[in-house]
């Protein structure tokens, strides 16, 4: 079992930066691929990012490629999500995936966070 808690979240104006973050809980993290998704009001949820179990690879949604980087620290039992220039259209609720591989399909992650709210205003 996993417990995943995001952090992180808030308001940010366009153009601005945040950095989300994800904690999980017992021994097995670094066993685990990670994800993060997003899910905006009367939208379904949808892929962000993806990184394997050693961090050795990444994959990202074409809508942040160049602005979003995903990255882990198996000591920590953590995994990030750097968010550069932000754009309204990326408002949603974001949530943390853990499970494998490192793909684009929620049904392949086990375990989820509860989400942490991103907005970004005009």
């Amino acid at each position: 079992q996993v417990q995943l808690v995001e952090s992180g979240g808030g308001l940010v104006q366009a153009g601005g930066s945040l950095r989300l973050s994800c904690a999980a809980s017992g021994r097995t993290f670094s066993t685990y691929a990670m994800g993060w998704f997003r899910q905006a009001p009367g939208k379904e949820r949808e892929f962000v990012a993806a990184i394997s179990r050693n961090g050795g690879s990444t994959t990202y949604a074409d809508s942040v490629k160049g602005r979003f980087t995903i990255s882990r620290d198996n000591a920590k039992n953590t995994v990030y999500l750097q968010m550069n220039s932000l754009k309204p259209e990326d408002t949603a609720v974001y949530y943390c995936a853990a499970g494998g591989p490192a793909t684009m399909f929620p049904y392949a992650y086990d375990y989820w966070g509860q989400g942490t709210q991103v907005t970004v205003s005009s």
